[in-house]
């Protein structure tokens, strides 16, 4: 028989096909995304109108550093500095080269770090958001420069300076020259102190190494988001090394909240109207005009 009566239909993912699809249908993958604490499925639109939170169990998605600038910043407010800035080998590591052009192309940025200049719900500020997509958000030293320049041109500008951290630490790619970002950064975070002017730092998940070591620790005002991983060295590092085991959730920001080491747990859909409040409340004090209730 002739090839051309061997007619066969098209196979279509999206038809129930048999008792099983019947009761099981296609969903595309791209339109849910499951959730690595609960196990449920959630809708990426949902999870997305959500600040990609999950609405069953509250756990917190990490995102890209242009989607928490876009969550945290007034439309259109949002003014970008020293976005050329890129890593080079200076110590000659193997294959740092592919490291960083496979960390450009996954990312979509120049390096770990966004810096720049935005108004949240109308207060003006300088913000740092750091991205867990560019190697971890490693601190290296194009990091180190652009938060030393976001903190200096805070300080010339009399703004406040909020920092969103998450990372893996320092750079090992980068030796020594990543380590000396941690006094460069302090340096700059004290000078900004001196002026009288306000730090609030966000640790997300995970903050650890270095930079916890550093400027992120040493905000006038510390939040966390809820769950987030906040230490220097990982847990197993710190059992073998004093051969005891943790407390639960040791290192969760809740953890460190009850101990005093951060000021509040917030919320990813609280976090601008938090933000904006704690910038007009120290704005006012320093002018003299805190109302009766914000003394209370």
């Amino acid at each position: 028989m002739p090839d051309f009566f061997n007619f066969l239909k098209p196979k279509n993912e999206l038809e129930n096909q048999g008792a099983f699809a019947e009761n099981h249908p296609y969903i595309p993958e791209e339109l849910w995304i499951k959730c690595p604490v609960c196990k449920n499925a959630v809708l990426s639109s949902d999870l997305m109108d959500n600040h990609k939170v999950c609405p069953n169990c509250n756990y917190h998605f990490r995102i890209a550093a242009r989607q928490r600038v876009e969550m945290t910043v007034d439309e259109d407010s949002f003014r970008e500095m020293d976005a050329e800035m890129v890593s080079v080998n200076k110590i000659d590591f193997p294959d740092y080269e592919k490291k960083l052009k496979s960390a450009k192309l996954s990312s979509g940025e120049n390096e770990s770090v966004i810096t720049g200049t935005g108004k949240i719900c109308g207060e003006s500020t300088v913000i740092a958001v750091m991205n867990s997509q560019f190697m971890m958000g490693s601190m290296g030293t194009v990091t180190g420069e652009k938060i030393t320049r976001a903190f200096e041109y805070a300080t010339v500008h009399r703004l406040p300076v909020i920092i969103f951290t998450v990372s893996g630490g320092a750079r090992m790619q980068e030796g020594i020259l990543s380590l000396m970002q941690m006094a460069k950064t302090s340096g700059a975070v004290k000078r900004h102190s001196d002026a009288g002017l306000l730090y609030i730092t966000v640790l997300t998940d995970p903050t650890t190494g270095g930079v916890t070591a550093s400027f992120a620790m040493e905000g006038d005002i510390i939040l966390a988001e809820p769950k987030a991983l906040i230490g220097f060295a990982g847990p197993r590092v710190i059992e073998q090394t004093i051969r005891q085991k943790l407390p639960k959730d040791f290192q969760s920001a809740e953890f460190l909240l009850e101990k005093g080491f951060i000021d509040a747990v917030v919320q990813r859909k609280d976090m601008k109207e938090t933000l904006a409040k704690l910038i007009r409340l120290h704005t006012e004090t320093n002018s003299g005009e805190v109302s009766d209730d914000e003394r209370v």
